[in-house]
């Protein structure tokens, strides 16, 4: 599975980003998809996860309330909609697959960062 992550970019204290990852294939239902980041020097860190079918969504209480994810899956596509960001949530952003439907375990599979620079 090979995952192309895009969106990132530098945006002001209080802005917005989408997050957009695809993959090719037929079968992207079958993978619950999530999002990790990571900040130079610090563990990389779990910040959402979304269910095969989009039912089920999960995500870090840094982020809640501020950051959704969802999902198209007729366009291969899983997104993270980040809204009042916070300096904090600067970090190298990564989204990731797992090999079932539901989120359970660590990710199988893992695109390129694309990274996000909040401004003060």
């Amino acid at each position: 599975v090979q995952l192309q992550a895009s969106g990132g970019g530098l945006v002001q204290a209080g802005g917005s980003l989408r997050l957009s990852c695809s993959t090719s294939g037929r079968t992207f239902s079958s993978y619950a998809m999530s999002w990790f980041r990571q900040d130079p020097g610090k563990e990389r860190e779990f910040v959402a996860a979304i269910s095969g079918s989009g039912g089920r969504t999960y995500y870090a209480d840094s982020v809640k309330g501020r950051l959704t994810i969802s999902r198209d899956n007729a366009k291969n596509t899983v997104y993270l909609q980040m809204n009042s960001l916070k300096p904090e949530d600067t970090a190298v952003y990564y989204c990731a697959a797992h090999a079932r439907r539901v989120v359970a375990g660590n990710p199988d599979y893992w695109g390129q960062g694309t990274e996000v620079t909040v401004s003060s």
